[in-house]
């Protein structure tokens, strides 16, 4: 495949942040397929003319890079080696001269990723597993950080695709290391939320004035993309996701389901998984990540004053 001769694109799963990054690679003049298990939310992209797709495998079949976002570590093995899945698709048809790669964005399991890439390997089709870090709103803004593993050569002869998508791209090493990378990127996050919010919370409950103590510190050596992105939000009283807590609550369970196969204790990021599956249980679960602070307010009995009219 020559990346100048504008390789078709396929896009499964048009969520929160799929559907603003395959609009980034539509907008640059690529054309795009697209599929998610909910046609409606990829309306959006459909209407500005990228092309539906019924299946996985059709998807598979009309194009020859296929992005993958979707939930879970299930869902990834069923949209690549399920009975309609991409792999099927693409074994339908095999054009000569042609590269077919399978580029996986889901925060999902490395040891899932390595057996893709092997399975896909047998078939003559490339793999990456290439999560992201940046929210929404690096997705709209095509400034996420994404994280690569795979064959370096396959990942530079994307690197146009890439660059529409993030200002941070980096290759980490051989195939499941691109999920490596976002493990150690979420364990990083987990530690920055507990923090921010139960920071937060102790304020609001000192009868502080909140914006005062949170231009302060803000700049500071406490100061971090969480506090100046989602506690602005706690501030506001925005809980609106940017990163559900469920989809949080299964990346963390992964680090710590890799953690325990190299017998490694982390016992700080089992803490907050513990503490954000609480918040989750309260019915936050669909819910950003910055809505924590809501099951710490809930376990201490005390009602946070906003900013704004939205309650928690």
């Amino acid at each position: 495949m020559q990346v100048s001769q504008k390789p078709r694109i396929g896009w499964i799963g048009t969520g929160v942040m799929g559907n603003a990054m395959a609009k980034r690679l539509f907008q640059s003049g690529y054309s795009l397929s697209v599929f998610n298990r909910s046609r409606s939310k990829a309306l959006p992209l459909i209407e500005l003319g990228a092309s539906w797709c019924d299946s996985p495998a059709e998807v598979a079949q009309n194009t020859d890079v296929v992005f993958l976002m979707v939930g879970y570590p299930s869902d990834v093995r069923q949209v690549v080696l399920g009975t309609n899945g991409i792999l099927a698709g693409w074994r339908q048809i095999k054009p000569e001269g042609v590269e077919r790669v399978l580029v996986d964005m889901t925060t999902s399991s490395p040891q899932l990723a390595r057996e893709i890439w092997r399975i896909l390997a047998d078939d003559g089709i490339e793999g990456l597993d290439a999560p992201v870090s940046g929210g929404d709103v690096g997705a709209k803004n095509g400034t996420l950080s994404i994280m690569i593993g795979g064959k370096k050569e396959v990942a530079d002869r994307l690197r146009p695709l890439f660059d529409c998508l993030g200002e941070n791209v980096v290759w980490q090493g051989e195939a499941g290391s691109g999920q490596h990378a976002k493990m150690v990127n979420q364990i990083l996050i987990a530690g920055n939320m507990i923090g921010v919010c139960e920071a937060l919370l102790y304020a609001f409950q000192a009868g502080l004035d909140i914006e005062s103590v949170f231009t302060s510190v803000a700049t500071g050596a406490a100061g971090s993309w969480s506090l100046s992105r989602l506690g602005t939000k706690i501030i506001q009283g925005d809980f609106e996701p940017g990163f559900y807590i469920e989809h949080f609550i299964k990346d963390m369970g992964i680090a710590l389901e890799e953690a325990k196969r190299m017998d490694l204790a982390l016992p700080g990021l089992a803490l907050v998984h513990q503490l954000y599956l609480a918040t989750a249980a309260q019915g936050n679960a669909r819910l950003g990540t910055q809505a924590l602070i809501r099951g710490l307010a809930a376990m201490s009995g005390c009602r946070l004053p906003l900013s704004s009219p939205k309650e928690i």
